[in-house]
């Protein structure tokens, strides 16, 4: 083949390309779904002061300029009813308070954080571990929808993305990008919320452990660390942050 064919193979090439990322793109539009890379004007601020960012978002949803006044409320995924009232309760007192609050949308304390936003008609977004195109698990497909409809839906992962052993620590280490602070309502020591623990404290956010918490070694390791507090009721949470 000479040079003139070989050419005409890549312009060819190209053009199919093109192609193919339009049409994707017109798919993701038709649902409902909005790309963002580190260029665009409306990659959130928060997320821009990480070193490790994410070059593209997917969002459902609307993700607004509010939302850099945002904490991530997060925890294990098998709570005990102390936990889900403790998750309830500071979800309430931050979304009254003008936070907007984000979580994993994972079972558990998830579950119950989005949930308690939306019913008191707060702002919650949830950070997922799939790409928009899937729930995970399958028993929040409706909260999912509900989030997206009236908030956000973040995901760094290609839409049609399936769940991994890595996407989900991958989704803390964004959540807690995205927002100006984490708190840990209830986490074992085989908890993937630790994860989100350590990279809140790398990437500079505030960490806010809850009392209970403190029952674990990992948990206790972390108290007087720079930008750690520990917080027994919803207005300590408050004050931690406003600290």
């Amino acid at each position: 083949m000479g040079s003139d064919e070989d050419t005409a193979a890549l312009i060819a090439f190209a053009y199919a390309a093109i192609d193919d990322a339009i049409s994707e793109l017109e798919t993701w539009q038709t649902r409902g779904y909005r790309l963002l890379s580190v260029l665009d004007a409306g990659y959130p601020d928060n997320l821009r002061s990480v070193e490790n960012r994410p070059p593209l978002l997917f969002i459902a949803g609307e993700l607004r300029a509010s939302d850099r006044r945002s904490v991530s409320v997060v925890g294990t995924r098998s709570p005990s009813e102390s936990g889900r009232q403790t998750a309830v309760s500071v979800a309430e007192r931050l979304s009254a308070a003008g936070y907007s609050v984000f979580s994993g949308l994972a079972s558990g304390i998830d579950a119950c954080v989005h949930t308690a936003v939306l019913q008191r008609g707060g702002r919650t977004v949830a950070v997922i571990g799939t790409g928009l195109d899937h729930v995970y698990p399958r028993e929040n497909a409706y909260l999912q929808e509900q989030i997206a409809l009236e908030s956000a839906v973040v995901s760094q992962f290609w839409p049609d993305a399936q769940p991994t052993r890595q996407s989900f620590p991958a989704r803390n280490a964004l959540m807690s990008g995205l927002t100006l602070g984490s708190v840990i309502i209830e986490a074992s020591p085989t908890s993937g919320t630790r994860v989100q623990a350590r990279h809140a404290l790398s990437q500079g956010r505030k960490l806010i452990l809850m009392v209970r918490v403190l029952a674990y070694d990992w948990a206790q390791e972390l108290v007087g660390k720079p930008g750690v507090s520990v917080a027994r009721t919803p207005d300590d949470v408050l004050a931690a942050l406003d600290s």
